[in-house]
């Protein structure tokens, strides 16, 4: 017999229309002054905000509520370093002759490379995996569904959420992944999904100078 979750009533409050447009502009201008760096402090994080972020994260919604997502959190220096010398190795083989042409035009604009000095710079790192599938307690493989958008979603909150307490973070996909899972010992489920560094920015850090896409180029009403 298939089980089913029991029901209970929805946790909800309904704001008035004038609070809602309130919140809504507060968050807009908060989130719209996020930005990507690859400059971080060395200063340590308190582990305790990694956590929490991570606890939001989890909240995102997934295919049939599997939560096919695993945070792996780094701070040791030694495994980061190999995590960056690593990741290097195959950004080097990307940028001299595995990135076709028009996606290296596409990055010459923001001036990155195959040296990420950002990996072992901040205190954490944060590395997304993807549950493929599920493992029964009988080592059997359950399907899971959905998981590349379910996982999509996840990072997305997590990016909200650390900006939100005062943190800077980079999405980083070192490509091929594979040699994660061997560094963090992952079992066969899993696929690294997002590379993502945490910490406070430099003192010195800079951002290309870039505009985002107005409403109108990003929205379609009908």
């Amino acid at each position: 017999m298939t089980k089913t979750y029991p029901f209970i009533p929805l946790q909800f409050t309904r704001l008035p229309a004038t609070q809602s447009l309130e919140r809504a502009r507060a968050f807009y201008h908060e989130m719209n002054c996020r930005r990507t760096t690859r400059h971080f402090s060395t200063e340590p994080v308190p582990r305790e905000l990694i956590e929490y972020a991570i606890r939001t994260a989890g909240t995102a919604p997934s295919g049939a509520h599997q939560q096919p997502w695993t945070f792996v959190v780094v701070g040791d220096p030694e495994l980061k370093r190999r995590i960056r010398e690593a990741a290097e190795a195959q950004e080097h083989l990307n940028y001299h002759g595995r990135m076709p042409p028009d996606w290296l035009e596409a990055l010459a604009p923001l001036g990155t490379d195959e040296h990420k000095p950002h990996l072992t710079d901040a205190p954490w790192i944060v590395v997304l995996f993807r549950q493929a599938y599920g493992l029964a307690p009988d080592g059997s493989r359950r399907s899971f569904y959905y998981t590349q958008e379910s996982c999509g979603i996840a990072a997305g909150l997590l990016i909200a959420a650390l900006h939100h307490m005062g943190l800077v973070t980079l999405t980083h996909t070192p490509s091929p992944m594979g040699f994660l899972s061997d560094l963090l010992g992952r079992p066969e489920n899993e696929r690294a999904f997002l590379v993502m560094p945490v910490g406070y920015p430099a003192a010195d850090a800079k951002v290309p100078d870039i505009k985002r896409k107005p409403l109108d180029a990003i929205a379609w009403w009908k």
